[in-house]
Order: C-alpha cells, then sequence, then structure tokens
C-alpha cells in the first residue's frame, strides 16, 4: 500500500530529524530506508523502486517540498502520461528545490536522488528506446 511505502522512508528519517542527527547522516538514514525497500530480506531481496519511499523520506524537510515533487509528477505524467519519466523528473528536481527551501539538506537529497534515479536505470533505457508504456495503454512488449 502506497501509505505504508511512503511512512517506510518518513517514520526513521523524522524520528532522526528529531534527535537532531546531522543532515548528512539523515540523508543516510534515508538511503537505507529506500535500499531496504528495493532489496527487503523477507522478499529475497526483490522490491520495487522505492519512489514513495524516498518521497516519504524528503517529507520531514517539509510539505512545501512534498508540494513541489507531487506538482512536479503531475506536470510531467500530465504532459507525457509516462510515470516513470514524472518519477524520474520530480526526484532529479529535488535537489534544486530542496536548496530553495532548506539548503542544508541538498547534498543528503543528491544521495536519494541518485539512488532512485539508478534504479530507474531500464525505464530510462525504454524511454530513449520509445519501449516505456504510457499510462492507460498497455505496453507494446
Amino acid at each position: 500500500m502506497l501509505i505504508f511505502d511512503i511512512l517506510k522512508g518518513t517514520i526513521p528519517v523524522w524520528g532522526a530529524y528529531f534527535l537532531n542527527i546531522e543532515p548528512l547522516w539523515l540523508g543516510a538514514i534515508a538511503v537505507s530506508a529506500c535500499l531496504g525497500h528495493i532489496y527487503p530480506v523477507f522478499f529475497h531481496f526483490n522490491g520495487g523502486k522505492a519512489v514513495a519511499t524516498a518521497f516519504g523520506a524528503l517529507l520531514p524537510i517539509g510539505l512545501s517540498l512534498g508540494g513541489l515533487l507531487i506538482s512536479t509528477w503531475l506536470v510531467v505524467l500530465a504532459l507525457t502520461r509516462y510515470s516513470s519519466l514524472a518519477a524520474i523528473v520530480a526526484v532529479a528536481a529535488a535537489p534544486l528545490y530542496t536548496w530553495w527551501i532548506k539548503p542544508l539538506y541538498t547534498l543528503p537529497v543528491s544521495f536519494l536522488t541518485v539512488v532512485i534515479i539508478f534504479r530507474h536505470r531500464a525505464n530510462i533505457k525504454r524511454l530513449l528506446a520509445g519501449k516505456e508504456p504510457k499510462v492507460g495503454k498497455k505496453s507494446k512488449d
């Protein structure tokens, strides 16, 4: 469920934030939460893309960041109908948005961005080849 994937990122980062953990370590906690979602021990290290978990990990920075990320995702999705492209663009914009809102967290957010984009490398290949399915359409393959 989407809400639980978001909470997987929010709970550890928010808890660490209130313990006054340094921003760099908050980034490590966020990346760890995402890696735990991508490679879960209980599912034979086969998990998801961690976009929702990364979104949840970014929420403690501020609801304005969350709003910007959702807005970016929705605009790209509306323009292209590619959910994966919308996720990639939104996560790629996250460090810039973070720099505008709370510059102290830009580097940790950049770490998270690299993890999510790396996880989407197959989607990127399909997008470049014109084989990525659009929302509402069946795959060409």
